[in-house]
């Protein structure tokens, strides 16, 4: 039996898991008030803080650290890599404290892991982070040099119910073409090609469809106007693009189920708002099956969105000429991140080594 302690960091809580080969024995939300957090000047401060919080658990519950074989963190953000399972090393931890690849909370679920990891002896990994790279040449042109595109997104809940749904038809991952579309606060949609996820749009930059926060793709000309015509700093248009746009923007609330009942209600303007996400997320799909050239073996549905009786019902309606539509609502982080161990620490899967990767994808890219 393997035994791996699983830790997930979020901006207010820590989630820790504990599996036993597959099976999820203990899953916690250990939460952060508010005025703990903001003691903190930078996020790396947190740590002791974090891992105190966790120990406390671990010695109320009675969890013998001594017998969990691998601690597993929620990958951050560092440099672009190629998916899979990462061993935590001295490159990577640098890296996520440096904060040079950007500031976010699951920075330090590699860092704490690692703690655990030599305080015990054991190994510590990390999984699929949000930076995954697999993109093909022609992917990254914007078509303005200089600004190319990034790949940025869901990468560890993508894969995680790509290899789900193709395992209940009996086919591998590696050998099948699907589309995932994980449907949140933020939407990305990617296209695997055996196993690779070879374009993805980006909606934290801004690409693809709008989302209950997020603008998605806006006229270049028209946020260049808009910058000029209020006089708007990079911070309060970061905030417009990020955090106040699409849901948001037009009908002042980020939850889907308030515009359902806006809809039941009679309300015409919420039922365009909402046949424009289901266009939107629609003609991204469409895209990514133009990248897969119509070889698609299944479209994933997924995210928190994807509980939505009504919007799952209207994609599937409009998608199904692609492939057969598939619902795995909600995420699948922390057992992805216990999968992704596990393939490594049963030898079904070579654990990928963070410098060597990263090195070797950003000498591709310069080719």
């Amino acid at each position: 039996m393997i035994r791996t302690l699983i830790i997930n960091p979020g901006s207010t809580s820590t989630k820790i898991a504990l599996f036993a080969d597959n099976e999820c024995v203990l899953n916690q939300n250990i939460e952060h008030e508010n005025h703990e957090i903001l003691k903190f000047h930078s996020l790396v401060e947190q740590e002791p803080f974090r891992i105190q919080k966790i120990e406390e658990y671990i010695t109320a519950h009675n969890i013998d650290l001594n017998s969990i074989d691998a601690f597993v963190g929620r990958g951050g953000l560092m440099r672009p890599i190629p998916g899979g399972t990462y061993e935590v090393d001295t490159a990577m931890i640098e890296d996520l404290r440096s904060g040079k690849f950007g500031i976010h909370a699951s920075n330090l679920g590699a860092i704490i892991s690692d703690y655990f990891a030599k305080k015990l002896q054991k190994r510590a990994f990390i999984v699929d982070p949000v930076v995954v790279d697999e993109f093909e040449p022609v992917a990254y042109l914007s078509g303005f040099k200089g600004l190319e595109r990034r790949s940025v997104f869901h990468a560890l809940n993508q894969k995680a119910v790509a290899r789900e749904a193709l395992k209940n038809i009996n086919k591998k991952y590696a050998e099948s073409n699907v589309i995932v579309a994980h449907l949140g606060g933020g939407i990305s949609i990617g296209a695997h090609k055996r196993g690779k996820v070879v374009d993805v749009n980006n909606g934290l930059d801004g690409e693809g469809p709008f989302a209950p926060n997020r603008t998605g793709q806006v006229s270049a000309m028209s946020v260049v106007d808009y910058v000029f015509d209020h006089q708007t700093d990079r911070e309060t248009m970061r905030k417009l693009i990020t955090q106040t746009g699409g849901l948001v923007s037009y009908l002042g609330t980020n939850d889907l189920r308030e515009v359902e009942a806006k809809i039941t209600s009679g309300d015409k303007y919420a039922k365009l708002v909402f046949d424009s996400l289901v266009y939107q997320i629609s003609k991204e799909i469409g895209k990514q099956a133009a990248v897969l050239q119509g070889e698609v073996d299944m479209v994933i549905l997924t995210g928190g969105l994807a509980y939505s009786v009504p919007l799952k019902k209207a994609l599937t309606q409009k998608n199904k000429w692609i492939a057969d539509v598939v619902v795995i609502p909600g995420e699948m982080e922390m057992q992805a991140l216990n999968l992704g161990a596990q393939r490594v620490l049963t030898g079904t899967e070579d654990v990928k080594n963070y410098q060597k990767e990263s090195e070797a994808l950003a000498h591709a890219k310069r080719i």
